[in-house]
């Protein structure tokens, strides 16, 4: 089993032809709102990959709160440990130009999880399960939830976004870092531009007692360092339309291959192709490609 502790969001999403100036008025050429926040996407990735996945989390008592539920249930997640608060559900109100997007967050339930939950949510897990987390619930929950799964013998993967400093006790209950390249570069003070330097930031993470890493290079792809080895995968050339649930894809397809017994770098190869499929449409829990087409797109390559 994998378990995703982590947020839960209504994603506001606008698409623009440039971004404005200060104090610019510009009108957007779309507006949609979907169903987001980078641990429900991560949740919804691996449900639609095929892999038996329960989300942690809170969502407001309001309305919201009740379509984020739905929606995570009907992508076959299992929403038992998501519970309500009377605080307000997230929001994240993203902005889309040329492919790329900004996003603001109100964290807003997100940030009611507390300990009760993790405990409650990881009491049936066992050694050898997955536990994945973001940074957008309270870091002390993080932490908290980071020891409590290494106790029970299970896998900790933290995709450190938005990325932070982190605490030296956090970093040694890590066993897979998944940071893209500017989350390394806040992590490490190294930014990963080039051979030597990736090597660089891989090592000062595993100073701070991370066992394997995974960067996403966004159209460099990515890289996996496990001991001495650092391998690259190239990324699928693709017309990016919205990268916004791309790293969220790429993480939860990584944990769904790593938990089926695959080494890290062919999770990883087998993540990049579903996160390249990701980026060619709008959208984020419902861009995410289902098993069927990922490994269409794996078969036509051979």
């Amino acid at each position: 089993m994998i378990y995703v502790l982590g947020s839960i969001n209504m994603d506001m999403v606008m698409t623009v032809p440039y971004l404005p100036k200060n104090g610019e008025t510009l009108s957007a050429d779309k507006f949609y709102i979907n169903p987001g926040g980078k641990g429900a996407n991560q949740a919804v990735a691996i449900a639609k990959l095929g892999g038996a996945v329960k989300m942690i989390g809170k969502v407001g008592r309001d309305a919201n709160g009740r379509a984020l539920k739905e929606n995570l249930s009907a992508f076959g997640v299992d929403v038992s440990c998501v519970t309500e608060t009377e605080t307000s559900s997230g929001l994240a109100m993203i902005i889309v130009e040329g492919g790329d997007n900004r996003i603001i967050l109100y964290k807003g339930a997100n940030h009611c999880v507390c300990e009760v939950d993790v405990n409650q949510g990881l009491k049936d897990a066992c050694p050898g399960d997955i536990l994945i987390m973001q940074l957008e619930i309270p870091i002390e929950i993080v932490e908290y939830a980071a020891a409590a799964a290494k106790n029970k013998g299970m896998t900790v993967i933290l995709n450190p976004a938005p990325a932070v400093a982190l605490s030296e006790s956090l970093m040694q209950n890590v066993d897979v870092i998944a940071p893209n390249e500017s989350e390394t570069e806040i992590l490490t003070g190294v930014n990963p531009s080039g051979d030597v330097e990736l090597a660089l930031a891989v090592k000062k993470l595993y100073s701070l007692g991370v066992k394997k890493v995974i960067v996403t290079l966004g159209a460099r792809g990515a890289a996996v360092a496990e001991g001495q080895n650092i391998d690259y995968i190239p990324a699928r050339k693709v017309k990016a339309v919205d990268t916004t649930s791309a790293g969220d894809t790429f993480v939860g397809a990584c944990a769904l291959k790593l938990s089926e017994g695959k080494t890290l770098k062919e999770a990883a190869e087998f993540a990049a192709v579903a996160s390249s499929i990701t980026i060619t449409r709008e959208g984020a829990a419902v861009s995410i490609p289902s098993l069927k087409e990922v490994q269409e797109v794996i078969d036509s390559e051979k």
